[in-house]
């Protein structure tokens, strides 16, 4: 089943209606696309697993989706972070058309969002509360879990204006570069403490979705 998945999505990254999209995307910063595989597993259910610590090398991201300086064009002020739900990065804005890009998994199809918050709040191992509604899809949840490497919250959390969404950590490194999360921004537990360190409560936080034709 995988094989022929992989085998369609190839046939469709070849056709010229799609390189004809592809050549017209508006990409501010150079970084590559998303990886095909990311397709194939966007596709998968893949649920929340509380309680699951992810060993060292299970956290290892690919080299796409690890912290690293890029060329990166914007007005906006150094310390501003832009989330491209597309490219599955968010850009931490320095001087000089520069930003320090992180992989992140998104918001599954009918949970991506876009807009401009500020960030409100920030805890270190934050405590977990499935919303009501992830508790319906999956009723096997807890009602409440303790912050600790098991949580899904992960080490750090930046709360987004009174919004019930975040930029946290996860105890499921493989889905960073995926879409596959309830509209929060999950990054590997490394880079959302290096991130929680550099940004202050109040930063101006903008969410790209790239329009679908």
């Amino acid at each position: 089943m995988r094989d022929k998945a992989v085998q369609i999505f190839r046939k469709v990254l070849k056709s010229p209606l799609s390189l004809a999209l592809l050549g017209c995307a508006a990409v501010v910063a150079l970084a590559p696309a998303v990886p095909a595989e990311a397709g194939i597993r966007d596709m998968l259910n893949i649920n929340e697993q509380p309680g699951v610590v992810p060993t060292k090398q299970e956290s290892l991201l690919p080299p796409e989706f690890r912290p690293q300086p890029v060329y990166f064009r914007s007005n906006e002020p150094p310390g501003t972070i832009i989330i491209n739900t597309d490219e599955r990065f968010l850009y931490l804005v320095q001087s000089d058309n520069r930003a320090i890009r992180y992989g992140v998994g998104v918001g599954r199809d009918g949970f991506q969002w876009s807009g401009l918050l500020k960030i409100s709040r920030k805890a270190e191992w934050p405590d977990w509360r499935p919303p009501a509604e992830m508790i319906q899809r999956q009723p096997y949840l807890p009602r409440f879990m303790a912050g600790g490497e098991g949580n899904p919250m992960g080490a750090r959390a930046l709360y987004l204006g009174d919004t019930i969404y975040r930029i946290h950590g996860t105890n499921q490194p493989q889905t960073i570069g995926h879409a596959l999360s309830s509209g929060c921004f999950r990054m590997v537990n490394n880079d959302v403490m290096d991130l929680y360190e550099r940004v202050p409560v109040g930063t101006k936080v903008i969410v790209r979705q790239q329009a679908k034709l």
